[in-house]
């Protein structure tokens, strides 16, 4: 006995069927087969790909997969529970497999093979998605691949495209039509450019030096130079090379590698260069003779240059090989990397023809974190990070850093007795407060471990050297009070031993009596006389002394009058020291509170990362001030807070303003501080309309955002405090600071006047501060607040004034905010939208933003899940409805049958604009009811309104058929147009019959109508016959066939119109007929059956039927040559007319004309058959005789 299945509903074939028994369904291995019933191991069931024909299989061929049933019972919908990726693939590929073997036949090789590798790569991913061993990022990056590569071949094979949020299809019942329009919009969009990325970085790989005339080791420095500036970008990469030029350490890479990293944009242009010096290590001539000495020097060998500009275009898989220089005197040495770039090739030459250094350079894209995701390998095997001298373009919060460079640039020193001048060598120590040296804090640059000192270049005879060799001291904030830096002058002899002699020694202190570090620049250090090193032993005796020539004492003459000097300069980059006295006074307030009232006015000065830095005690300072001295500082707070919010507003500081919302959210704790905040914000608010100048309260407005978070906070804390006293009085304060807001937005200006642009400056940030005042306030108070704040600018704006589209963008800010989402504030602050819509829809003002506001606040209006509507919800649409369903009408009308621009871009807009004002409309109707309608209806005063409506209405749906509304591979929003199309002309076919009918019958309006139901019939994306099976059951499931729906609705509509027909009956023939061409059974069966009627009026009103069949015989003629009709269309029509006129007066004429036109029929589509036929033959011929002859004696007609 047959049982209907309850779980097994749906299975994939695991073997092969024949299905040779009686009833048996053949199966391919693979097909999806739907179980109906079971009965004792075999399923009744069918094949998705061909739901018509149902049979029997035995249950072991099929492996049973988990479903959902959809509407049960007949007509079930079987949905598998699986990944809708997994389940649109399948489907897809589906399709695929027969257009692809079509491909073939069609000698379409090259589409035909692309296809079947992406088909490949489809049917690869699927297999990892459904192992399911993938992470979750990875998982996305998957998805990510299969969909791109089904839209892919969905557009090359012309098939729809498929609306889908994060990867998954979306069903277009479930989302509002806005939603829908915007995710294939995008879809449609997605294939323009990314944004390029802002940061850059250097990879930098060394791998060996090439050159004849080597033996000695040798050190290679790496940094990034800005020709236009003449000054290092990066700090120095540094790489130690054996003696034959390979790596010192090859197993260890990340002391070859290194990523130069965060360089600007505006870093890559073609003046920034990658600077290479490389140094000897040996003896003091490079071509000394081996035993003479065993001290060994650092001595220059050469230096290369190449731009960055380079590497944009080169290929970045091949080393590049530098050619290397040295100079002709080594008194240039330092600026060798100058005169390469200047190519002043007087002063350097190649040092031997053949020398070169290999390296891999390569520029990437994007964050570090981005990179650390795209090359895992790089990061995994080592690569060392060389930093920027400074800030990078952004600064994140939370990065730590705190490294001192130092620059040894030149001496001077006396000849000391010699008659030659000296070879110096100096040795740099760090030493701590106790005078001990500080382990492994000199490093000469990354890759290499820092050493405990440095031993610099030695220049070979020469008194006032230049070695401009820059040093990194990474030494820890809290040992940088009462650390010194020492330099050690050797003079080394090549004569005998070669033993190196001290000379003399500079110091300097890293940081100074009153907390502020050595300010970065060029120092000029004092040279003490030393010719012992245990005198240095004891650093308490020298640090007395002066240390450098510019704060020497003036009558300290002996000293200034040396000729000997050292030169050096110093750079910090650090999160936490400051050179900047400004801001430790201001930091130190309490000491000093003499000095509050400067600090606060200097604060404005202070470079912005400085203030950055101290973010957090800045603030607390800021109302540690308030709170102590608010009646003399208020005013100053007020404007040094709006000045540190501004500043991070900007790109470079924009990172901070997350830190700035959890110092709100949970350090910050200035209960009283709202008092003083509101009043000062209110003081401004009071001024704008006398003040002279504009600037500073534009800046304060701009700032107003975080003011209010202030604000909110403080009385948070304050109320928590308290248990919520002086609530009234909060309120109070707040209701007339928003008066004052109200006062100010009123005042009518010119448009360009200062004060409009205030109230802009206003207005853009108004929606911020929504959320603020919600976690204080009701959702209806702060509704309130809105509306009375947008009610109060000026409804009537110059076309051309600035604030009209500022004041549209605050309004789709709203519409977009938390606030608007709640239902409560919904009603309250939806009359002053709707009416600023109404009036720039009504002059075509600003479309693309009324269009953006539109889909915002229509794309919240949704269904409940089972069908019912939420009275507020339906309350909203009739307000929609009623202030905007006739606007939006026009707004479609005129922007559809304006010329098209004809600039691209200009066309794209008008097209959004279109697009999107469309799918409001589409989304209002959807929403409307029964109810809504007669509310619509019986708001027209006079049947002329009413008809105006109705015609526009119409005129509009036929803009919506046309084919060039939305682009062709957009079935889903097609059909769900459609959807909405029929759905509303039933509801008005109501108010066509009540109020066009009998004595007020208007011929315009009835024809407008036929007109559109006669379009929308033959469009082509309702004619079901051409789609592929699975397609066309999807579209019957979700929509049934909405031609016949139509089709009976014509024919009531017809019925209805009882004696005005006539007005109808030559026009109408042509377009009825050719609706009951349309191969669909049930749609002809009602269709021709109008023919019989028309035959019948016509009699009635002349007596006989010429006119009708004239205009058959001539639509027939014309529309058959198209290739419409076939036979049974001509047998439908003989039977169903001849059975209907059978009990007519006057039925032989009608019998003769359905025959004369049948006799038609035949001989036309014999004529079509014969005419697709390639060879002229006698069968051609005599088809094309046999019509003429037709045509002459049955019908009279010569031509």
């Amino acid at each position: 006995m047959w049982i209907p299945t309850e779980h097994e509903k749906y299975g994939v074939v695991l073997v092969s069927f024949r299905g040779t028994i009686q009833h048996g369904l053949p199966l391919e291995i693979g097909d999806t087969v739907q179980i109906l019933e079971k009965c004792e191991g075999w399923y009744r069931g069918f094949i998705l790909k061909n739901p018509n024909v149902k049979g029997i299989f035995p249950s072991s061929y099929i492996h049973l997969k988990n479903a959902v049933v959809k509407n049960k019972g007949q007509f079930e919908t079987v949905i598998p529970v699986e990944d809708s990726v997994i389940t649109e693939m399948t489907s897809t590929l589906r399709d695929w497999g027969a257009m692809w073997k079509q491909l073939y036949v069609k000698n379409e090789g090259d589409l035909f093979h692309r296809l079947w590798h992406v088909m490949n790569e489809i049917l690869d991913l699927r297999r990892q998605v459904l192992v399911g061993h993938l992470t979750h990022d990875r998982m996305r990056d998957v998805k990510q691949h299969i969909t791109a590569r089904l839209d892919w071949g969905n557009e090359q094979l012309g098939l729809d495209l498929v609306p889908r949020r994060e990867f998954s299809m979306v069903d277009p019942d479930e989302i509002s039509v806005t939603e829908l329009y915007r995710l294939m919009e995008h879809r449609h969009r997605k294939k323009e450019t990314a944004a390029p990325a802002s940061t850059h970085h250097l990879f930098v790989h060394v791998k060996s030096l090439m050159s004849a005339n080597l033996g000695e080791e040798l050190e290679v420095f790496f940094h990034i130079y800005d020709g236009r500036e003449n000054r290092p970008l990066s700090e120095r990469f540094f790489v130690r090379l054996n003696k034959s030029g390979l790596p010192k350490w090859p197993e260890k890479s990340e002391r070859q590698c290194t990523l130069f990293v965060d360089l600007g944009s505006s870093d890559l242009r073609k003046d920034v260069y990658i600077v290479v010096h490389i140094i000897r290590i040996g003896r003091m001539g490079a071509g000394e003779k081996k035993n003479t000495c065993s001290v060994q020097y650092r001595r220059p060998f050469g230096c290369a240059v190449v731009s960055i500009a380079d590497l944009l275009t080169a290929d970045s898989k091949d080393d590049h090989l530098l050619k290397v220089y040295a100079c002709n005197t080594e008194s240039e040495w330092y600026q060798i990397h100058e005169n390469i770039v200047k190519k002043a090739n007087s002063r350097y030459n190649l040092s031997g023809s053949n020398t070169g250094l290999a390296v891999a350079l390569q520029l990437l894209h994007g964050d570090i974190e981005q990179l650390r995701r795209e090359y895992m390998g790089l990061f995994t095997r080592g690569v060392c990070i060389t930093k920027k001298l400074g800030f990078s373009d952004i600064i994140m919060p939370g990065e730590m850093r705190n490294d001192l460079y130092v620059t040894l640039e030149r001496g001077e020193f006396e000849k000391g007795g010699k008659s030659v001048a000296r070879n110096v060598e100096i040795t740099v120590y760090v030493l701590d407060v106790d005078g001990q040296v500080l382990k492994s804090y000199m490093a000469a640059g990354s890759g290499e471990p820092g050493g405990d000192d440095y031993h610099s270049l030695v220049l070979y005879h020469n008194n006032s050297p230049r070695w401009a060799e820059q040093i990194k001291l990474p030494i820890p904030v809290d040992m940088f009070r009462g650390s010194h830096v020492r330099f050690e002058f050797r003079h080394c002899s090549t004569k005998d031993k070669g033993e190196k002699k001290l000379f003399g020694y500079s110091f300097v202190p890293l940081m100074q009596e009153d907390g502020r570090t050595l300010p970065d620049g060029t120092h000029e250090l004092i040279i003490h006389k030393c010719e012992e090193n245990t005198s240095l032993a004891d650093c308490l005796r020298y640090l007395k002394q002066p240390f450098s020539k510019a704060n020497l004492p003036s009558n300290n003459q002996t000293l200034k009058a040396t000729k000997e000097s050292f030169w050096i300069t110093s750079f910090l980059c650090s999160t936490k020291l400051t050179q900047n006295g400004d801001m430790l006074d201001l930091l130190k307030w309490r000491a000093h509170p003499e000095r509050i009232n400067d600090s606060l006015s200097k604060l404005k000065e202070i470079d912005g990362s400085e203030i950055v830095k101290f973010l957090q005690d800045t603030l607390d300072t800021l109302f540690g001030i308030l709170d102590e001295s608010s009646q003399r500082y208020g005013l100053k707070v007020f404007d040094s807070l709006v000045h540190i919010i501004n500043l991070l507003q900007d790109s470079k500081f924009q990172h901070f303003k997350p830190v700035m919302d959890t110092y709100i959210e949970s350090h910050f704790a200035g209960a009283l501080s709202y008092r003083d905040l509101i009043k000062v914000l209110k003081w401004y608010m009071d001024r704008i309309v006398d003040a002279e100048h504009q600037d500073h309260i534009q800046q304060v407005l701009k700032a107003s955002e975080y003011i209010f978070k202030y604000i909110i906070q403080s009385r948070r804390l304050f109320s928590l405090a308290t248990g919520g006293q002086n609530e009234e009085e909060f309120r109070v304060c707040i209701h007339e600071l928003f008066m004052s807001i109200r006062f100010f937005l009123s005042q009518e200006n010119k448009g360009t006047s200062p004060v409009a642009q205030t109230q802009a400056v206003f207005l853009r940030m108004f929606p911020t501060t929504y959320n603020e005042l919600l976690k204080i306030f009701t959702v209806r108070e702060v509704a309130g607040f809105v509306r009375e704040t947008l009610a109060s600018l000026p409804s009537v704006v110059q076309a051309d004034s600035p604030l009209d589209a500022v004041k549209l963008q605050c309004i789709a800010k709203t519409v977009e905010s938390q606030l608007y989402v709640n239902p409560e504030s919904r009603c309250i602050l939806l009359p002053v939208v709707l009416q600023v819509l109404q009036i720039h829809l009504q002059e075509q003002r600003d479309l693309v933003m009324c269009a953006r506001i539109l889909t915002s606040m229509l794309s919240l209006i949704k269904k409940e899940e089972n069908g019912t509507v939420d009275p507020t919800v339906s309350e909203e649409v009739e307000l929609i409805v009623e202030s905007l369903l006739g606007v939006l009408l026009r707004t479609i009308l005129e922007i559809s049958n304006r010329p098209q621009p004809a600039g691209p871009t200009m066309r794209l807009q008008f097209q959004d604009v279109t697009g999107e004002f469309v799918a409001c409309l589409l989304v209002l109707l959807r929403q409307m009811s029964d109810k809504h309608y007669q509310k619509l209806l019986q708001a027209f005063s006079n049947k002329d309104d009413l008809r105006d409506f109705l015609l526009h209405i119409f005129t509009v749906f036929r803009i919506l058929i046309r084919p060039e509304m939305f682009p062709k591979d957009w079935t889903v929003m097609r059909l769900v147009t459609n959807n909405v199309i029929i759905t509303t002309v039933l509801y008005l076919s109501d108010a066509l019959r009540k109020n066009f009918l009998n004595d007020k019958f208007d011929y315009k309006v009835w024809d407008s109508y036929f007109y559109l139901s006669v379009i929308f019939i033959n469009q082509p994306c309702l004619q079901l016959e051409s789609f592929s099976p699975s397609k066309r059951k999807k579209i019957l499931e979700k929509y049934g066939d909405m031609r016949v729906m139509m089709g009976c609705e014509i024919f009531s509509m017809w019925q209805n119109l009882g004696e005005h027909k006539l007005n109808f009956i030559p026009a109408m023939i042509g377009p009825f007929l050719e609706v009951t061409l349309v191969p669909q059974p049930d749609l002809r069966n009602v269709m021709i059956p109008i023919f019989h009627d028309m035959m019948d009026w016509e009699q009635r009103r002349s007596g006989n039927f010429k006119q009708v069949e004239a205009k058959l015989i001539d639509k027939l003629d014309s529309l058959m040559s198209e290739g419409k009709g076939d036979e049974t269309y001509r047998e439908l029509f003989n039977s169903i007319l001849l059975k209907k006129i059978e009990r007519e007066t006057w039925r032989e004429s009608g019998i003769s004309l359905i025959a004369t036109v049948t006799r038609l029929m035949e001989r036309l589509l014999d004529y079509r058959d014969c005419m697709k036929l390639q060879e002229v033959d006698g069968k051609k011929i005599g088809c094309t005789v046999s019509l003429l002859n037709f045509y002459k004696t049955e019908l009279n007609k010569e031509e």
